[in-house]
């Protein structure tokens, strides 16, 4: 009687569908990981390092000094104008920017003959450089300068805007609002386009008007991108620095000396690196509270959260 010999399992080869797959998905997202780590995480951990110390390149000192450069932000006399001139740019801002554009897009909306021009016209400051578009509104708010010289045509006197503590904000605000708008309001009219105009139908037969069909169906259908344009522009406002640096230099006094701003003259101007970087980790600080806190926020306002 002759035995058979049992055939051995067949091995499983090591490059299976699953970890091609994985390894497929690893590689599409090398680059954006490597880009996070290069010149994300590392420059803020570099920060942090740079906080706990006192560089000076003039002297060419680099010395530790543990959480002083803390106690010197507590303590900062100034601190407190400018994180009220940045609560206030923000503001202004979020609410100018965000009310405009879905005004426009609400507009922009309509199925009229050449509104395609209308849309054009109104996005195109966004595509335009940020220090050109700045300097061209820095003429015109001079004292002798361009929106000056239209009112006087009507025999009004205007200010010098920037250089007026009362319209110095407020004409940086403006013309920031001017400059992003278009960004906001392509993102709603997109949102408003994607509203089944079955849901509209419904509301003119039970009788509603234009006001509560905006109200009722309008902002809860196009919350998400509430919700996503308000993240983006409150994490805009806070960034601003080019249009302070060429309109106002954060004069008059301090009153549109933001935060960013602050930090360039402690860092650049005053060659404070340590105390600088400090007010970095404060300025991630605050946009990581605030962006945390809005995202919380979308179970209230995004309507299909639960």
């Amino acid at each position: 009687m002759s035995l058979m010999t049992e055939t051995p399992p067949r091995k499983r080869p090591f490059w299976t569908m699953a970890r091609r797959d994985a390894a497929a998905g690893y590689l599409f997202i090398a680059p954006q990981l490597i880009g996070i780590i290069a010149f994300v995480l590392i420059p803020l951990c570099l920060v942090f390092y740079y906080s706990l110390h006192e560089w000076n390149v003039l002297a060419n000192t680099f010395n530790f000094v543990g959480a002083a450069n803390y106690q010197m932000l507590l303590a900062d006399r100034a601190l407190p104008q400018v994180l009220l001139s940045s609560a206030i740019f923000s503001v202004g801002l979020v609410v100018l920017n965000m009310s405009l554009a879905l005004l426009l897009a609400v507009l922009l909306d309509q199925k009229l003959k050449g509104i395609t021009v209308f849309r054009t016209l109104f996005f195109s400051p966004v595509v335009v450089s940020l220090v050109a578009w700045t300097i061209v509104w820095s003429f015109l708010l001079q004292n002798n300068g361009g929106i000056n010289g239209m009112l006087a045509m009507i025999g009004v006197e205007g200010p010098n805007w920037l250089r007026n503590p009362t319209t110095a904000m407020i004409s940086v605000i403006v013309v920031q609002v001017f400059k992003n708008v278009g960004l906001n309001m392509i993102l709603f009219l997109a949102a408003l386009q994607g509203v089944p105009k079955e849901l509209y139908e419904a509301a003119r037969v039970d009788g509603a008007g234009h006001f509560k069909q905006f109200r009722r169906i309008t902002l809860p259908m196009i919350s998400p991108t509430i919700l996503l344009t308000s993240i983006i522009t409150i994490v805009g406002s806070l960034q601003v620095f080019a249009q302070i640096a060429v309109l106002t230099q954060g004069g008059p006094g301090m009153t549109t000396t933001v935060l960013v701003y602050y930090l360039y003259q402690q860092a650049f101007q005053f060659h404070f690196f340590g105390y600088g970087s400090t007010l970095s980790i404060l300025l991630f600080v605050i946009v990581a509270v605030l962006t945390f806190v809005q995202w919380q926020m979308r179970k209230r306002i995004v309507f299909y959260e639960n």
